[in-house]
């Protein structure tokens, strides 16, 4: 680390975030494409085919990301980033030749090595700025995650002007080949205005630096980073094919309202950063924990219209069923009113709900001549309970969960350099590599879901259980360490 802010520090974040932000509209390119392809029936590709490469690219910028840490480490963030970016740009221009799920897979797998342009420029941010600016520094950096929105914005959009809106589907395989080439320019760009710079612990061994793997903190580290970080990647990209599917909108649209998450999440890391060096990372991951368990929670209710019994009418006395309408049922002498169906709920899908809204009403069951019995049901209850999870407030919800895992993002990331500030690129690494991870497993992890329960809310059900897991886990660790940094006083016996 260095002991001051540099001009030359500041130069150099600028072009590790552009960098990163190049990287991560690439590695996130599968999640508009292969909907497009799927959705024009280009391939027949089902949720789990889809869900595959969706994760493919996701796997590779995941587990590469701690040799990446570590060559950082080693030579510097100029050779590594710069040669990266040339060489992601091969796989890439490739992808646009691919004609089936094999060669799509391994296309993806080849691209999806700009991933590990994260764990480089952590490392090569890191090296540049003091301890009181860590926070700060890789937070700027981190929202190169915006990227993200890069792609799901802009895509959608490349994609019907080179088919011709879709006329000319095989023009798709122009998009490759425009994202090869920024990868291209960035990586020249790179190499012929950044200075390298190496971290003090330059001279370990590969043995020596994978020391700090042994502690348990960089593994609970990692959890956390597996959803803030590898969620937000996989909702990145399942996010595009939830619109398309559960509010039937073009797949412009999703890409636009998927924005919504992947964009603030990016910029608002930065904001993260600031937060966790003035309040500490701790506090920020509790509120940040805290938050993703209560709108994952709010977010589990699927757009739905049960149907279910009602209260009905049991009669009072036996009899002869005289007559029989639409409004009552007269048993002798007795007249047995029947609720009507208002229809309040035929037309409801235009309109703005929160709640779920419900209707009740009743018919008969018994016709004219029927005798019954003391308590026997003559008219049965129908009841419909229809909630609209609206679009709109959906949309709400997933700005704010988006926002709130981008602080999370940039809060696990400002815990690193304080417990392990020689070992950034490897704790970075090993913690990219658990968080990426979850980039690559929950696309495939919600594609089973959608599969087994049919419920497109299953990834957020998910999603709940993950928040609480990781946040009982931290209260438990912060619990222990209070106890071990305040014991309990030795009682004394008194023996006079």
């Amino acid at each position: 680390m260095e002991a001051v802010v540099t001009g030359r520090a500041h130069k150099i974040l600028a072009l590790n975030t552009i960098a990163f932000t190049v990287c991560f509209a690439c590695w996130m390119l599968n999640g508009v494409l292969v909907s497009f392809l799927a959705g024009n029936q280009v391939f027949d590709w089902g949720p789990v085919e889809i869900g595959w490469l969706l994760g493919i690219p996701v796997l590779t910028g995941s587990i590469f990301r701690l040799p990446a840490g570590i060559l950082t480490d080693k030579y510097g963030g100029r050779p590594v980033f710069g040669i990266l970016l040339l060489l992601c740009a091969i796989p890439m221009f490739f992808l646009s030749q691919a004609n089936s799920f094999f060669s799509f897979a391994l296309c993806s797998f080849g691209f999806g090595l700009t991933g590990v342009g994260f764990a480089v420029g952590i490392a090569f941010t890191s090296v540049w700025y003091p301890k009181n600016w860590q926070g700060t520094a890789l937070g700027i950096f981190g929202a190169g995650n915006a990227g993200a929105a890069i792609t799901t914005m802009l895509a959608p959009s490349i994609l019907n002007n080179l088919t011709n809106h879709g006329e000319n589907l095989e023009g798709w395989r122009t998009l490759p080949i425009i994202y090869a080439a920024a990868l291209v320019i960035m990586g020249i760009v790179f190499l012929l205005f950044t200075k390298n710079k190496k971290p003090q612990s330059t001279g370990k061994s590969v043995r020596q630096m994978l020391r700090p793997l042994k502690s348990m903190r960089v593994w609970r580290f990692g959890l956390y980073y597996f959803l803030v970080f590898g969620c937000f990647v996989a909702f990145s990209q399942w996010l595009v094919p939830y619109f398309t599917n559960v509010y039937y909108l073009p797949l412009v649209t999703a890409g636009f309202m998927a924005t919504a998450f992947s964009l603030p999440s990016g910029l608002i890391r930065a904001v993260g950063g600031w937060m966790s060096d003035k309040f500490g990372g701790r506090k920020v991951m509790f509120w940040v924990l805290g938050s993703s368990l209560a709108i994952c929670f709010m977010l589990i209710v699927p757009k739905m219209e049960v149907h279910s019994p009602g209260k009905g009418v049991n009669t009072k006395v036996p009899g002869t069923v005289t007559e029989v309408t639409e409004s009552s049922v007269k048993v002798g002498n007795i007249s047995y009113q029947v609720k009507q169906k208002s229809g309040k709920i035929d037309n409801l899908e235009t309109d703005l709900l929160i709640f779920p809204t419900k209707e009740l009403w009743q018919e008969p069951v018994v016709k004219v001549g029927d005798k019954v019995k003391k308590n026997e049901l003559i008219i049965k209850g129908k009841s419909v309970i229809y909630f609209q999870a609206n679009v709109w407030i959906f949309v709400v919800l997933v700005f704010l969960i988006g926002s709130i895992w981008g602080i999370g993002k940039a809060a696990v990331y400002r815990l690193i350099p304080d417990y392990f500030p020689n070992e950034v690129g490897v704790v970075g690494g090993m913690v990219g590599v658990i968080g990426g991870l979850g980039g690559f497993a929950c696309p495939i992890i919600f594609g089973y879901l959608l599969e087994g329960t049919g419920l497109w809310t299953s990834c957020w059900m998910f999603m709940f259980f993950l928040s609480a897991i990781c946040l009982i886990w931290m209260y438990n660790v912060v619990q222990k360490l209070n106890r071990e940094d305040n014991p309990p006083p030795k009682m004394t016996i008194d023996t006079q």
